[in-house]
């Protein structure tokens, strides 16, 4: 059974850092893209950052650009999502979902995604 679990979510202040893991079981990461998705409440589903299964090709949402960072540990099955500056926007819950791809360049599509998390709390508030 193909499953992802999320882990290190939680609450922090404006400004403070957060270290999201994506866990895959019965399945190995190799031949899947990756990708980062929160939802805030009433909102819909938003693609976060992505990486490829290939060279690790990584692609960013502009209002994360330059302080989130997605990386990859295939030994350990596992993605993750560094997140610095956190701000008050970037509540909501995070999800990660994977695609198998060998293609170079990975989407942060939530439709192109097909085995996903339960997602992970991200709360920023003083």
């Amino acid at each position: 059974q193909l499953q992802l679990v999320e882990s290190g979510g939680g609450l922090v202040q404006p400004g403070g850092s957060l270290r999201l893991s994506c866990a895959a079981s019965g399945f190995t990461l190799d031949n899947y893209h990756i990708g980062w998705f929160r939802q805030a409440p009433g909102k819909e589903r938003e693609g976060v950052s992505c990486i490829s299964s290939v060279n690790a090709n990584t692609i960013s949402a502009r209002s994360v650009k330059g302080r989130f960072t997605i990386s990859r540990d295939n030994a350990k099955n596992t993605v993750y999502l560094q997140m610095n500056s956190l701000k008050p926007e970037d509540t909501g819950t995070y999800y990660c979902a994977a695609l198998e791809s060998r293609f170079a360049l990975c989407v942060i599509l939530p439709s192109e995604y097909d085995v996903w998390g339960q997602g992970t709390q991200v709360s920023v508030s003083s």
